[in-house]
């Protein structure tokens, strides 16, 4: 994993803008959140998470995966699941552009790739401004929110994306990662 540093440091040096002051000791705690488009609605997820940001590459599709899986990437050498965000949060679907951007991030025990439409610059967010996920209602499912920040012209929807599978589909991907790494071995072998 990327330490504290580097990850600020890769963040800084891509299309993401971060701003390095550490904040006064006096002052309330605040956290940083990588914020990115989806459905031209702004979400935010901890940048403790986020490993990197890429640019689409080639994904191989996955043949009886959910609706939202798009396939797989290999990355370094890694078997990444693709989730489309817009699928999995009940947008319309959209072609990918020159904008559209993979994050890649840590959830739990697998690394898993999300769509967004784009991603726009690294946030520092006062606690005291981000305010509980709303009741929204009994049918739509909303355990993945993790609340809403009050930023000074905008709301900034903030995801845990821990939570945003289901175990079922969490052990699903991890067979699905484990499948197509198999398979590459395989490959690799009768090469």
């Amino acid at each position: 994993k990327m330490d504290r540093l580097n990850r600020r440091t890769f963040l800084s040096s891509s299309t993401c803008s971060v701003s390095m002051r550490e904040p006064d000791s006096q002052t309330e705690d605040v956290r940083q959140f990588v914020s990115f488009i989806v459905a031209e609605e702004e979400f935010g997820v901890d940048i403790l998470t986020v490993q990197e940001i890429i640019r689409p590459v080639e994904i191989t599709r996955v043949p009886h995966a959910p609706d939202f899986v798009e396939g797989v990437i290999n990355l370094r050498g890694r078997i990444l699941p693709i989730i489309d965000l817009r699928t999995r949060l009940g947008f319309p679907e959209r072609d990918q552009d020159e904008d559209t951007r993979i994050l890649v991030v840590e959830l739990q025990d697998q690394t898993v790739g999300f769509v967004t439409d784009s991603v726009r610059e690294v946030l520092r967010v006062k606690e005291s401004t981000i305010e509980p996920a709303p009741d929204l209602a009994t049918n739509i499912d909303t355990h993945f929110l993790r609340g809403v920040a009050k930023l000074d012209e905008r709301l900034l929807i903030l995801l845990d994306l821990d939570g945003i599978f289901s175990d079922e589909e969490a052990e699903a991907l991890q067979g699905m990662e484990e499948d197509e790494a198999d398979a590459a071995a395989a490959q690799g072998v009768a090469a």
